[in-house]
Protein backbone atom coordinates (compact mmCIF):
# COMPACT_ATOMS: atom_id res chain seq x y z
CA UNK A 1 0.00 0.00 0.00
CA UNK A 2 1.06 3.16 -0.79
CA UNK A 3 0.80 5.16 2.28
CA UNK A 4 1.75 8.61 1.21
CA UNK A 5 4.08 9.91 -1.87
CA UNK A 6 7.30 9.14 0.06
CA UNK A 7 6.81 5.94 1.94
CA UNK A 8 4.81 2.25 1.05
CA UNK A 9 3.14 -0.18 4.25
CA UNK A 10 4.17 -3.76 3.61
CA UNK A 11 1.69 -6.02 5.11
CA UNK A 12 1.89 -9.89 5.60
CA UNK A 13 3.71 -12.59 6.10
CA UNK A 14 5.93 -15.44 3.92
CA UNK A 15 6.74 -19.14 5.26
CA UNK A 16 9.47 -21.08 3.88
CA UNK A 17 12.50 -18.64 3.61
CA UNK A 18 15.92 -20.39 2.62
CA UNK A 19 18.53 -18.47 5.29
CA UNK A 20 15.31 -16.39 6.87
CA UNK A 21 17.70 -16.57 10.04
CA UNK A 22 21.28 -17.15 10.52
CA UNK A 23 21.47 -17.70 14.65
CA UNK A 24 18.24 -18.62 15.28
CA UNK A 25 17.03 -15.37 16.69
CA UNK A 26 17.31 -12.58 14.02
CA UNK A 27 16.56 -11.94 10.66
CA UNK A 28 19.28 -11.31 8.01
CA UNK A 29 20.84 -7.64 7.21
CA UNK A 30 18.75 -7.42 3.53
CA UNK A 31 16.15 -8.67 2.45
CA UNK A 32 14.54 -8.22 -1.58
CA UNK A 33 10.87 -8.25 -1.31
CA UNK A 34 7.91 -8.42 -4.03
CA UNK A 35 4.98 -6.98 -3.12
CA UNK A 36 1.67 -6.71 -4.76
CA UNK A 37 1.07 -2.85 -5.20
CA UNK A 38 -1.67 -2.58 -8.03
CA UNK A 39 -4.91 -4.26 -8.92
CA UNK A 40 -3.39 -6.47 -11.43
CA UNK A 41 -2.29 -9.66 -11.07
CA UNK A 42 1.35 -8.67 -12.58
CA UNK A 43 1.60 -5.56 -10.49
CA UNK A 44 4.61 -6.63 -8.16
CA UNK A 45 6.80 -4.23 -7.06
CA UNK A 46 10.34 -4.97 -5.67
CA UNK A 47 11.87 -3.61 -2.25
CA UNK A 48 14.75 -3.90 -0.59
CA UNK A 49 13.57 -4.12 3.18
CA UNK A 50 16.29 -3.55 5.97
CA UNK A 51 16.99 -5.70 9.21
CA UNK A 52 15.64 -4.01 12.86
CA UNK A 53 13.22 -1.46 10.47
CA UNK A 54 9.75 -1.01 12.79
CA UNK A 55 7.29 -3.86 11.92
CA UNK A 56 9.82 -6.69 10.69
CA UNK A 57 10.35 -9.53 12.40
CA UNK A 58 11.34 -12.97 12.57
CA UNK A 59 8.14 -15.27 12.71
CA UNK A 60 8.55 -19.59 13.48
CA UNK A 61 11.35 -21.43 12.17
CA UNK A 62 10.50 -24.18 10.84
CA UNK A 63 12.24 -27.33 12.52
CA UNK A 64 12.68 -31.12 11.95
CA UNK A 65 13.00 -30.81 8.29
CA UNK A 66 13.77 -34.28 6.24
CA UNK A 67 16.74 -32.34 4.58
CA UNK A 68 18.80 -29.45 3.86
CA UNK A 69 19.18 -28.95 7.73
CA UNK A 70 22.48 -27.36 6.95
CA UNK A 71 20.07 -24.33 5.67
CA UNK A 72 17.67 -22.58 8.42
CA UNK A 73 14.19 -21.91 6.90
CA UNK A 74 11.96 -19.41 8.49
CA UNK A 75 8.98 -17.57 8.63
CA UNK A 76 9.12 -13.43 7.70
CA UNK A 77 6.29 -11.15 9.50
CA UNK A 78 5.44 -7.66 7.86
CA UNK A 79 3.17 -5.76 10.31
CA UNK A 80 2.62 -3.00 8.76
CA UNK A 81 6.38 -2.01 7.89
CA UNK A 82 6.77 1.14 6.48
CA UNK A 83 9.31 1.51 3.53
CA UNK A 84 10.61 4.51 2.52
CA UNK A 85 9.65 4.97 -1.61
CA UNK A 86 14.32 5.32 -2.18
CA UNK A 87 14.23 1.54 -1.33
CA UNK A 88 12.29 0.26 -4.30
CA UNK A 89 14.50 -1.55 -6.71
CA UNK A 90 13.15 -0.81 -10.31
CA UNK A 91 10.03 0.61 -11.78
CA UNK A 92 6.72 0.20 -9.51
CA UNK A 93 4.60 -2.51 -10.68
CA UNK A 94 7.38 -3.31 -12.35
CA UNK A 95 8.58 -6.26 -10.53
CA UNK A 96 6.94 -8.83 -12.53
CA UNK A 97 9.41 -9.70 -15.31
CA UNK A 98 12.15 -9.86 -12.65
CA UNK A 99 10.72 -12.10 -10.59
CA UNK A 100 9.68 -14.41 -13.10
CA UNK A 101 13.19 -13.91 -14.70
CA UNK A 102 14.74 -15.16 -11.37
CA UNK A 103 12.47 -17.90 -11.20
CA UNK A 104 13.87 -19.45 -14.37
CA UNK A 105 17.46 -18.52 -13.09
CA UNK A 106 16.47 -20.14 -9.45
CA UNK A 107 15.05 -23.35 -11.44
CA UNK A 108 17.76 -23.95 -13.17
CA UNK A 109 20.31 -23.28 -10.30
CA UNK A 110 18.29 -26.19 -8.35
CA UNK A 111 18.70 -28.55 -11.79
CA UNK A 112 21.95 -27.83 -11.09
CA UNK A 113 22.50 -28.69 -7.82
CA UNK A 114 20.48 -31.84 -8.04
CA UNK A 115 23.02 -32.87 -10.49
CA UNK A 116 25.95 -31.99 -8.08
CA UNK A 117 24.07 -34.48 -5.38
CA UNK A 118 24.08 -37.07 -8.32
CA UNK A 119 27.35 -37.18 -8.79
CA UNK A 120 28.43 -37.62 -5.17
CA UNK A 121 26.11 -40.40 -5.25
CA UNK A 122 27.70 -42.10 -7.88
CA UNK A 123 30.90 -41.30 -6.73
CA UNK A 124 29.95 -43.14 -3.21
CA UNK A 125 28.79 -46.00 -4.94
CA UNK A 126 31.77 -46.24 -7.18
CA UNK A 127 34.12 -45.82 -3.99
CA UNK A 128 32.17 -48.55 -2.03
CA UNK A 129 31.89 -51.01 -4.76
CA UNK A 130 35.87 -51.14 -4.99
CA UNK A 131 36.11 -51.90 -1.35
CA UNK A 132 33.44 -54.29 -0.33
CA UNK A 133 33.77 -57.66 -1.96
CA UNK A 134 30.71 -60.51 -1.60
CA UNK A 135 30.95 -63.99 -2.07
CA UNK A 136 35.01 -63.41 -3.29
CA UNK A 137 34.06 -61.28 -5.59
CA UNK A 138 34.02 -57.56 -6.42
CA UNK A 139 30.37 -55.72 -5.97
CA UNK A 140 31.48 -54.72 -9.75
CA UNK A 141 31.06 -58.20 -11.55
CA UNK A 142 27.00 -58.80 -9.91
CA UNK A 143 24.85 -57.58 -12.35
CA UNK A 144 22.07 -55.95 -9.98
CA UNK A 145 25.13 -53.43 -8.77
CA UNK A 146 26.42 -53.04 -12.90
CA UNK A 147 22.59 -52.04 -13.56
CA UNK A 148 22.53 -49.32 -11.01
CA UNK A 149 25.73 -48.02 -11.12
CA UNK A 150 25.69 -47.82 -15.16
CA UNK A 151 21.90 -46.52 -15.36
CA UNK A 152 22.66 -44.13 -12.81
CA UNK A 153 25.66 -42.59 -14.51
CA UNK A 154 24.01 -42.36 -17.56
CA UNK A 155 21.32 -40.53 -15.79
CA UNK A 156 23.75 -38.67 -14.10
CA UNK A 157 25.28 -37.39 -17.31
CA UNK A 158 21.84 -37.13 -19.21
CA UNK A 159 21.08 -34.09 -16.53
CA UNK A 160 24.18 -32.81 -16.45
CA UNK A 161 23.88 -32.70 -20.23
CA UNK A 162 20.65 -30.85 -19.92
CA UNK A 163 21.80 -28.52 -17.18
CA UNK A 164 24.67 -27.40 -19.47
CA UNK A 165 22.75 -26.74 -23.15
CA UNK A 166 20.00 -24.47 -21.00
CA UNK A 167 22.61 -22.63 -18.82
CA UNK A 168 24.42 -21.40 -22.39
CA UNK A 169 21.29 -20.74 -23.98
CA UNK A 170 19.34 -18.78 -20.97
CA UNK A 171 19.22 -14.96 -22.28
CA UNK A 172 19.32 -13.30 -18.55
CA UNK A 173 18.33 -10.11 -20.02
CA UNK A 174 14.97 -11.80 -20.39
CA UNK A 175 11.70 -14.14 -19.73
CA UNK A 176 10.40 -16.67 -21.92
CA UNK A 177 12.81 -19.59 -20.97
CA UNK A 178 10.13 -21.57 -19.09
CA UNK A 179 9.98 -24.36 -20.51
CA UNK A 180 13.90 -25.65 -20.32
CA UNK A 181 13.69 -23.79 -16.77
CA UNK A 182 10.88 -26.16 -15.49
CA UNK A 183 12.32 -29.62 -17.60
CA UNK A 184 15.63 -28.96 -16.41
CA UNK A 185 14.24 -28.84 -12.76
CA UNK A 186 11.68 -31.82 -13.56
CA UNK A 187 13.90 -34.38 -15.00
CA UNK A 188 17.10 -33.57 -12.54
CA UNK A 189 15.17 -33.18 -9.17
CA UNK A 190 13.43 -36.69 -9.86
CA UNK A 191 16.47 -38.16 -11.14
CA UNK A 192 18.96 -37.10 -8.03
CA UNK A 193 16.57 -38.85 -5.97
CA UNK A 194 16.36 -41.99 -8.10
CA UNK A 195 20.49 -41.61 -8.06
CA UNK A 196 20.52 -41.26 -4.50
CA UNK A 197 18.02 -44.21 -3.79
CA UNK A 198 20.18 -46.69 -5.86
CA UNK A 199 23.40 -46.10 -4.23
CA UNK A 200 21.70 -46.58 -0.68
CA UNK A 201 20.61 -50.13 -2.37
CA UNK A 202 24.35 -50.47 -3.54
CA UNK A 203 25.40 -50.20 0.06
CA UNK A 204 22.57 -52.07 1.31
CA UNK A 205 22.45 -51.40 5.08
CA UNK A 206 25.73 -49.55 5.21
CA UNK A 207 23.53 -46.84 2.93
CA UNK A 208 20.75 -46.33 5.58
CA UNK A 209 23.31 -45.24 7.95
CA UNK A 210 24.61 -41.85 8.14
CA UNK A 211 28.09 -42.38 7.93
CA UNK A 212 28.30 -43.16 3.85
CA UNK A 213 26.19 -39.87 3.12
CA UNK A 214 23.94 -41.14 0.78
CA UNK A 215 21.27 -41.26 3.07
CA UNK A 216 21.70 -37.32 3.83
CA UNK A 217 22.02 -37.01 0.10
CA UNK A 218 18.77 -38.90 -0.57
CA UNK A 219 17.26 -36.59 2.40
CA UNK A 220 18.26 -33.89 0.53
CA UNK A 221 17.34 -34.62 -3.15
CA UNK A 222 13.56 -34.55 -2.17
CA UNK A 223 13.38 -30.74 -1.41
CA UNK A 224 14.19 -30.02 -5.41
CA UNK A 225 10.86 -31.89 -6.11
CA UNK A 226 8.95 -29.16 -3.54
CA UNK A 227 11.21 -25.89 -3.40
CA UNK A 228 11.60 -23.39 -6.17
CA UNK A 229 8.09 -25.07 -7.93
CA UNK A 230 6.83 -28.60 -7.29
CA UNK A 231 7.09 -31.25 -10.52
CA UNK A 232 3.15 -31.21 -10.97
CA UNK A 233 3.54 -27.29 -11.47
CA UNK A 234 6.52 -27.87 -13.97
CA UNK A 235 4.26 -30.65 -15.46
CA UNK A 236 1.42 -27.44 -15.75
CA UNK A 237 4.04 -24.98 -17.37
CA UNK A 238 5.61 -27.29 -19.78
CA UNK A 239 2.43 -28.45 -21.35
CA UNK A 240 1.07 -24.84 -21.62
CA UNK A 241 4.39 -23.66 -23.12
CA UNK A 242 4.36 -26.80 -25.50
CA UNK A 243 0.51 -25.91 -26.16
CA UNK A 244 1.81 -22.74 -27.37
CA UNK A 245 4.15 -23.87 -30.00
CA UNK A 246 1.52 -25.06 -32.20
CA UNK A 247 1.85 -28.63 -33.51
CA UNK A 248 4.94 -27.79 -35.45
CA UNK A 249 7.84 -30.28 -34.70
CA UNK A 250 10.15 -29.67 -32.26
CA UNK A 251 13.65 -27.38 -33.74
CA UNK A 252 16.90 -27.57 -31.69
Amino acid sequence: KDTNPTHWTIKGTKMWITNGTLDGSNTGDLFLVYAKTGPKRTDLTLFLVEKDIAGFSLGQQIKQKLGMRASPTAELVFDNVVVPHENVVGQVNGANMCMMRNLEIERLGLAAMAVGIARRCVDEMKGYAHERKAFGSSLYKFGQVQQMLSESYANYMAGKTYVYATARALDLHSVGNTLNADGTKLYCATMAKQVADQAIQVMGGYGYVGEYNVERLWRDAKLLEIGGGTNQSHHKNMARDLEKMGPDQLID
